[in-house]
């Protein structure tokens, strides 16, 4: 079966309508049900049910598009693998970045990437680790770093451990808890804590500190992806700010942010990786990027 058609059963299976696959590749309507109705006929199997309100696979269509999902991915890789070959080139790329690398060392990295390689493109989106995955199984990135706690197990992703990055709670000169020489979780919350998304790990360990029923009940005064609108606000209130040490160093050096002491609280660090789809080949300056990163030099952890 001609690789297109392939192509068009993944499509109509990911968008369950006949209308947005069409959109999706470039053929009107009618074309892309000629295009189903004909792999139906050769491969004597119904791959859908159509539905009224929206197009479903069957068992056996299932079966088919998983297989089919494989050979388009493995064919967009060979493209890109010979195109790689026959450029030699670095190449641009684009990969996502987590709320805590991007706030210790996704700077100085791009700083250096420009300084050494002028005639190249990167394009870096910041998000949380649930966005970044989607952009990276649609393609868009070819990887990203972030916390990976929570990353869902899945055989099509590689995961390489980083560093491990610990962090802290904070507040500003002056703050009514730096006179204590340390603070109860319970204290630290009453004035409302900044932070990014909290992995369900460390929820649990919070919640059960602060006597909660669930980690449902558990509240953040402001959830934000970008640590440095966190930073501001923390240095213009009385909130206690929840970050890596290394995206505060500068600020606690001025003495404009202290940290704080928490009574039993166990030592918190992120468990950041590098996240790449398993069989796809990255670009030059793709390796080149990850290389650089403060890698633990342990094996995948998936």
């Amino acid at each position: 079966m001609d690789l297109k058609r392939w192509a068009h059963i993944v499509a109509v299976a990911d968008r369950r309508s006949f209308i947005r696959a069409a959109e999706q590749v470039h053929l009107s309507q009618p074309a892309l049900t000629r295009s189903i109705q004909a792999a139906e006929a050769e491969l004597r199997l119904q791959l859908f049910d159509r539905g009224t309100n929206e197009v479903v696979a069957t068992p056996a269509g299932e079966f088919v598009v998983a297989r089919a999902r494989q050979l388009v991915f493995n064919s967009r890789c060979l493209e890109r693998d010979v195109e790689l070959y026959r450029s030699r080139g670095l190449g641009d790329t684009a990969f996502g970045v987590g709320p805590f690398p991007a706030a210790t060392f996704l700077a100085p990295l791009l700083t250096a990437m420009r300084r050494e390689f002028q005639g190249i493109n990167l394009r870096v989106e910041i998000s949380n680790w649930q966005l970044l995955l989607k952009r990276l199984l649609e393609e868009d990135i070819e990887f990203f770093v972030a916390d990976t706690r929570d990353l869902p197990s899945d055989p099509n992703l590689y995961v390489r451990a980083l560093r491990r990055e610990p962090g802290g709670f904070y507040v500003r000169a002056g703050h009514p808890l730096t006179t204590r020489k340390s603070v109860t979780l319970q204290q630290l919350w009453s004035h409302g804590v900044l932070s990014v998304r909290l992995p369900a790990g460390v929820r649990a360990v919070v919640t059960r500190l602060l006597g909660l029923g669930s980690s449902a009940e558990l509240s953040l005064a402001l959830e934000c992806d970008d640590v440095e609108v966190l930073k501001q606000v923390a240095l213009a209130s009385d909130s206690v700010l929840a970050a890596p040490d290394a995206a505060v160093a500068q600020e606690v050096a001025a003495g404009r942010l202290h940290a704080l002491e928490v009574t039993g609280l166990p030592s918190q660090s992120s468990e950041m990786g590098v996240v790449t789809l398993r069989g796809r080949t990255p670009s030059p300056m793709a390796e080149l990027i990850i290389g650089r990163l403060p890698t633990t030099g342990a094996p995948a952890q998936r």
